[in-house]
Parts: C-alpha cells; sequence; structure tokens
C-alpha cells in the first residue's frame, strides 16, 4: 500500500487525501521562502532507544510517580506497570508501523490528520503540546528538589526555593535543546546509560539484603487481574500511564534520524522493552524494602529513600544523582517533543509559521523550544500558588496522564484503520497493526474516562478545560482557511 504523491495531493490505498503535504523529506514544499529543514541524519537506531527510554525517565517518573501508585493500588503496583506496559506496546507497534509509512516530525497529530481528518489530528497534537506544557513544572520541581538535597541545602523543603532553582534548570536545559540534536543527544547517552547502571546496582543490593525478608511479601497472585477492582485497574492504569509517557519522543526525531522509516521504530520498541522492565522490577523493589510509612514519607524521593536503607551516607546520594540525570533527561525530551510537534503543526499552515522556523547554524525549532520554556516558568510561578509542592505533583500527573492516554489511543485507532486491510494478510500482521493497537487504545481510553470521573473539581476542570482551549486555535486555523477559498 504505497504513497503516491502528485503535487500536495496524497494517494492513499484507495482513497485520496487533499491535505498540505507532511513528509518530512522535502518539508520546502510547504514554504519556499521559510527555513524549516531540521538537520537530517543527526541520530542512529542506538541513539533513538537511548531517547525513547530517556524520554519516560526512569529515574524520574519511579521518584515522582511510585508513591502515588502505590497508594492506589498498594502490592498491585507491579502488575498495573506490567499490565499498563502491555498495552504500552501496542501504542509502540502502532507508532512503528504509522512511522514506516509517513516518517513525520509531528508523529501522532500528522498521521490523525491524514486518515481521521483535521479536527481530530488537531487535537492529537495538542494534547501532546499541553501535556508537555504542564510537565514543565512537574519535572523541573523533583530536579531542583534531588539539587538542593545533593548540596544538602537548609532550603530544600522551601517551596520558593525549589521553584527559584527549577527555573535555572529548566533555562540551561532549553540552551543545551537549541544548540543542536547532536549534542543533545550525546549527554542523553551518557546521562541515561549511568542512570540505568545506578538503579540496576540498587536494585541488585535490595535483592542480597533483602530477598528473604521482604517488607511486603511476594505473590504471583497479585499478578492476577483479578485482582484488581474496574476502579483500581483504571486508577492505577492513568498513574502507571505517566510512567511510560514519552517514549514517543524518538518518533518526533524521525526527520533528524538516519533511515528514518526503520530506526525510530526499531528504537522504540527497544525502549519500551527497557523502561518495561525497568519500572516492573523497581516497583517490587521498593515493596520489599520499604514499609507503608517509609514508602509515604518517602515523597517524590523514593529512590534515595530505598538507597538509605543499604547503601551508607554519602554513597547513597547516587540515587539523587541518578534522579536529577534523569530529569535532566525528560524535560529536554519534552521539550524536543513539544518543538517538533509545533514545527510540524506550524509547517502545515495550522499554527504561524514562525514556530516552523529553525536556527540557520543549529538547524532546531529555536522558537518553539523558546515557547516551551516560557510556559515552564509560568507554571512554575503559579505552583507557587498552590498549598505543597504535592499538591502540584499529584495533579499534573493524573491530568498528563489523561491527555496522553487520549493521543495515544488516536494512533492507536488510526493504525487499526489505515491498516485493516493490509492486517489480514497474516496472523502477526492481524496482531500488530490491527488487533493489539485497537485493544491498547480502547483500554488506554476506558481508564482515562474512569479516572477522571475520580478526579476532584480543579484537576478534571483543568484537564478537561486545556483539551478545550485548542478550539480556540483550530476555530481560527478553519476561518483562514475559508478565507483563503
Amino acid at each position: 500500500m504505497a504513497f503516491r504523491l502528485t503535487g500536495h495531493q496524497i494517494a492513499l490505498g484507495d482513497f485520496d487525501l487533499n491535505l498540505p503535504l507532511l513528509c518530512g523529506e522535502q518539508p520546502n514544499l510547504i514554504s519556499a521562502t521559510m527555513k524549516t529543514a531540521l538537520k537530517q541524519d543527526s541520530l542512529g537506531l542506538a541513539q533513538s532507544i537511548i531517547i525513547g527510554v530517556a524520554g519516560s525517565a526512569p529515574s524520574f517518573s519511579i521518584s515522582a510517580t511510585m508513591v502515588a501508585l502505590i497508594a492506589a493500588v498498594g502490592v498491585l503496583a507491579p502488575a498495573s506497570l506490567l499490565y499498563c506496559g502491555l498495552l504500552m506496546i501496542g501504542i509502540v507497534l502502532a507508532y512503528m508501523h504509522l512511522n514506516k509509512r509517513r516518517p513525520n516530525s509531528g508523529a501522532s497529530y500528522a498521521w490523525v490528520t491524514e486518515i481521521f481528518g483535521t479536527n481530530l489530528g488537531f487535537f492529537a497534537g495538542w494534547t501532546l503540546l499541553v501535556a508537555s506544557a504542564l510537565f514543565m513544572a512537574s519535572a523541573s520541581i523533583p530536579a531542583a528538589s534531588a539539587t538542593l538535597l545533593l548540596l544538602q541545602s537548609p532550603y530544600a523543603d522551601s517551596q520558593l526555593a525549589i521553584t527559584i532553582c527549577a527555573t535555572i534548570w529548566l533555562c540551561a536545559i532549553t540552551l543545551l535543546v537549541v544548540k543542536g540534536i547532536g549534542l543533545t543527544a550525546k549527554v542523553q547517552i551518557v546521562m541515561t546509560l549511568i542512570e540505568l547502571l545506578i538503579l540496576f546496582g540498587i536494585s541488585l543490593m535490595v535483592i542480597i539484603q533483602f530477598g528473604g525478608a521482604a517488607l511486603h511479601h511476594f505473590s504471583w497472585q497479585h499478578f492476577a487481574l483479578s485482582a484488581f477492582t474496574l476502579s483500581s485497574f483504571a486508577n492505577g492504569a492513568v498513574i502507571a500511564l505517566f510512567f511510560f509517557w514519552g517514549w514517543d519522543v524518538a518518533i518526533n526525531l524521525t526527520e533528524e534520524t538516519k533511515n528514518p522509516e526503520k530506526s525510530p521504530g526499531y528504537g522504540i520498541v527497544g525502549a519500551i522493552l527497557i523502561i518495561l522492565a525497568a519500572f516492573t522490577a523497581f516497583a517490587s523493589i521498593s515493596l520489599m524494602s520499604l514499609s507503608d510509612d517509609e514508602i509515604t514519607q518517602s515523597g517524590t524521593n523514593i529512590i534515595f529513600a530505598v538507597a538509605e536503607k543499604i547503601i551508607p551516607k554519602p554513597w547513597s546520594y547516587v540515587a539523587v544523582l541518578a534522579l536529577i540525570l534523569s530529569t535532566i533527561g525528560t524535560i529536554e525530551t519534552s521539550m524536543l517533543q513539544f518543538s517538533r510537534t509545533m514545527f510540524s503543526k506550524a509547517r502545515d499552515g495550522i499554527f504561524h509559521q514562525r514556530w516552523s522556523e529553525v536556527h540557520p547554524q543549529w538547524k532546531t525549532p529555536y522558537a518553539a523550544t523558546f515557547l516551551i520554556a516560557c510556559f515552564g516558568i509560568i507554571t512554575l510561578l503559579l505552583s507557587l500558588s498552590s498549598e505543597s509542592i504535592a499538591v502540584v505533583m499529584a495533579a499534573s500527573i493524573n491530568i498528563i496522564g489523561v491527555q496522553a492516554a487520549y493521543y495515544y489511543g488516536l494512533a492507536g485507532f488510526a493504525c487499526a484503520w489505515y491498516f485493516r486491510k493490509e492486517a489480514v494478510r497474516s496472523v502477526g500482521l492481524f496482531i500488530t497493526m490491527l488487533l493489539w493497537p485497537t485493544v491498547s487504545a480502547i483500554a488506554l481510553w476506558s481508564a482515562a474516562i474512569l479516572a477522571m470521573l475520580s478526579f476532584d473539581k480543579l484537576t478534571f476542570t483543568i484537564a478537561l478545560g486545556s483539551l478545550l482551549l485548542g478550539v480556540i486555535p483550530l476555530v481560527r486555523f478553519k476561518l483562514r482557511q475559508h478565507k483563503k477559498k
């Protein structure tokens, strides 16, 4: 089922799409006067895997979210992560197949637009943009908290000091991302490998010390679906979704990757397998080594709490180092996702063309990168009005989980619909192109809806309101299109 390009018309299988050309190989067809070519062939397969892992940020996700997950489902936390990971693999397969047919930095936005139309495509991209913007605060807060803890600052518990430190981190990371994907990838590789090595070392020492005397008894029955109620499964899935969110950044960088049809797809498959193993294992490690009170009191530093029980100070601070490295990595990847999605949407005329401009030397969408940095700083300042950092973190985790479920689900449905005829050619294609993506999409949407019903009014309003806010730029785009006619 090959694409045929004729001007700006795309003939796809048995239906034609009169849309702006979304192909990343010839972006200048969109606007000959704009410099909209990203730096090609900057990444390889290994970098795609590492960036995919960094996007999900193992240490950050564990530190920021593990306590909330255990509070929601208790000893079923490892099972929640396992089942959510299996669902996520269905979405990964959808991304892999869709990217193979249409590499595009807009990823879900571009594919859903081509297959289901402008409205759904717009919101697939919009939810990612909103989630990434909100994530700036929830990501930079743990980095700042860990930095002050590592420096043994007397202001480590001060909300104002954490906000100032988080702002400094945001500014520094923004400059790194703007300087180019090549430099960013090199930094990511070093940081992610150190982070994974630290997590593996801590996990191994916990198994040696607590293997015969776990504080929470392990049972295979905890992995049975019957152990969950419908509500607990939904709440656990939305929180677990926050763990995995971010692996798709490797696809957003497809136009900057060698062999863009294959390498990013294989990269996200490798990344999801690594992070699924890391998350499930460390959930078990946390329950094995910490009591209920210790888990609750650890807050956003559960890895450090585990390390303190098995490693004497100051060596236990390697856990804090892992958190800082992971958080830097996930802020970087969120900026990459946001800026590349903005770039793709602006290139297609959805947003102003200024967001599709790339730096003449660094070949990065610098304006879009500065934009998300500004959003992050504003969100951080607004967080000062909250009762505590914990309140900000809990709300953002739930909101981002719901928004990620929406656009991941759309990609799953888009894959199943587009490949519906090709999928019947073999059992393998039927499972990976149609069945698994569809089941994953339905499960993610169902979990998101059930979880939203349990949100407090403020969290529900932000989650739904931030999505509906996208109606404004969408209507403006429609009006511009109407005037051109």
